[in-house]
């Protein structure tokens, strides 16, 4: 029960990684406030029980966010942790292809909707004595990736940010740490909507030097390590948690079927 009675709240908690760090965090004694722009987080919610309750928001909308964490403090009083999971891909291609309206989408989500669940979130934990935040960032932040130019921009930005706000509220008792996710297997790979985990045949990834598909409730484990007091000495860190992509790289493109960074 590393989070007794600890309040979270986790965005992008209807489905993948932020639907398997809500019932993680339950089963470890949290209480969950999950939010996603499609109102399936009110689903996995259910699932979980009396201690979480699912709510309807976009990231990328400050009045949302800020509905959001209102919601959360009347509910159970306050907030210990937040997880900033919501993500959006967007378009993978080359950077001279790219439209404005994606570039303004992935930003909005990934690294403006980053900022305004942080701003609203850090005001609630300054008010009762600190917390954690967990930004779930990704790999292709910490190294170059053919065809993510936009989306490696935002994930990066989250990472500066995430160093920043650590020192900015480190006196505020507010640990800011991020990881950075590889190839997991999630419902952004079209495959996986046949199969929970991967089957043989596709559970092998050339050029990772852990020769598999990550699984959602391993970025929850390290998840729940961050925002747990078992780091209470850890802040302003980027964790990779991919198979050691960031180090092993092999220049694999993004026109490899099936592959999908999260």
């Amino acid at each position: 029960m590393r989070l007794h009675n600890k309040v979270a709240v986790i965005t992008g908690a209807g489905s993948g990684i932020g639907e398997a760090i809500a019932h993680r965090f339950a089963a470890e004694g949290a209480y969950v406030v999950g939010a996603s722009i499609s109102g399936r987080a009110e689903k996995v919610a259910a699932e979980i029980g009396g201690s979480a309750i699912g709510i309807k928001a976009d990231v990328g909308d400050e009045d949302d966010v800020r509905r959001l964490i209102t919601t959360a403090e009347d509910a159970f009083g306050r907030i210990d942790i937040l997880v900033n999971n919501a993500g959006f891909g967007g378009g993978l291609m080359p950077l001279h292809e790219q439209t404005t309206e994606n570039w303004d989408r992935v930003h909005d989500v990934n690294l403006k909707g980053v900022f305004f669940c942080m701003k609203y979130g850090v005001l609630s934990m300054r008010r009762t004595g600190g917390g954690s935040i967990v930004n779930i960032s990704s790999a292709t932040s910490l190294v170059g990736f053919k065809h993510h130019s936009v989306y490696g921009a935002a994930k990066a930005g989250v990472n500066q940010m995430t160093r920043a706000a650590a020192l900015d509220y480190a006196d505020d008792r507010i640990r800011v740490n991020a990881v950075c996710p590889g190839t997991i297997w999630t419902g952004l790979v079209p495959m996986s909507q046949e199969s929970p985990e991967p089957p043989p045949g596709v559970d092998r990834v050339p050029g990772i030097p852990i020769d598999r598909w990550g699984l959602s409730d391993e970025i929850a484990s390290a998840a729940l390590f961050l925002a747990s007091d078992e780091a209470s000495y850890i802040t302003g860190a980027a964790l990779p948690v991919d198979g050691g992509y960031s180090i092993g790289y092999s220049g694999m493109g993004a026109e490899n079927p099936g592959r999908s960074i999260d």
